[in-house]
């Protein structure tokens, strides 16, 4: 079987929806990058950018329709605990040699001009696969190899890992069930176990039909009360239950399988 090559995740932060459907489906049309998301408000890409983890940041400095500015955008995200620091490629109409210079301080690896002949969204993304060695190799930090993970970094990784994909779908960190979530995940793709709940009554010193309804109540709650758009974004695995909320075992097994996955498409 061939090996699946790492692609670069790309985080899109633009208020023109034009420039972002034409992104959109330009990298659609790679086999080396991946969209994380879309966003025109610089506080929502915070959030975004926490929870996805992107490699990269396109980020277009002038958020008029959408909310805040590219600027407030670099500021924040030096205050964000991040494994890495992504690859931030702004794009802007702004001449203003004092904004652009400011951005460079920042933190901005490099700022691409609109009002330019060549500029195109097109020469955007083939920018960024250019660049992708690069931003790999700088994540990697080949010049000062790091010790291997401990067994207990990977599963702490593991864990912040699962934890971003459950906010994304709006199971909430007060949830009472989603630390039984969390581990249920965990353990599936560590050792996969037949019976999950008695395993967690024994941790947490509950019984296992309390342990199931908590997880299963943090699940349908996300399906009433999140937007409809994040959950078909998110979760993309069939429901088969007629009520329309993914039961525990599917919902366990199905983020089991994606996080699987993307460990072995960047190993």
């Amino acid at each position: 079987m061939k090996k699946l090559t790492r692609k670069l995740t790309i985080l899109i932060i633009e208020d023109d929806e034009e420039a972002c459907n034409e992104l959109e489906n330009y990298i659609a049309q790679t086999d080396d990058l991946k969209l994380a998301a879309i966003t025109g408000n610089s506080n929502e890409a915070i959030e975004l950018t926490k929870a996805t983890l992107p490699d990269v940041v396109l980020l277009d400095l002038e958020l008029h329709m959408g909310g805040g500015n590219g600027l407030f955008y670099l500021m924040s995200l030096k205050d964000l605990e991040l494994p890495f620091r992504p690859y931030i490629l702004i794009t802007t109409n702004n001449t203003s040699r004092v904004t652009l210079e400011q951005a460079r301080i920042m933190g901005a690896d490099f700022i691409l001009a609109k009002y330019e002949s060549d500029y195109s969204t097109q020469y955007v993304v083939e920018f960024i696969r250019m660049m992708k060695d690069g931003i790999l190799a700088h994540q990697r930090n080949e010049d000062m190899p790091q010790p291997p993970a401990s067994p207990k970094e990977v599963e702490q990784q593991l864990i912040r890992r699962i934890r971003r994909e459950l906010n994304l779908i709006g199971i909430s960190p007060k949830a009472k069930g989603l630390n039984y979530l969390i581990d249920a995940i965990l353990m599936t793709i560590e050792s996969p176990t037949p019976n999950i709940s008695r395993v967690l009554a024994d941790k947490y010193k509950k019984s296992g039909p309390s342990i199931d309804r908590a997880m299963q109540n943090a699940i349908n709650r996300a399906w009433k009360e999140s937007d409809t758009e994040d959950l078909l974004k998110y979760y993309t695995a069939r429901i088969r239950s007629d009520k329309g909320v993914p039961t525990l075992m599917e919902f366990i097994s199905y983020y089991a399988g994606k996080i699987e996955s993307e460990m072995d498409e960047m190993d």
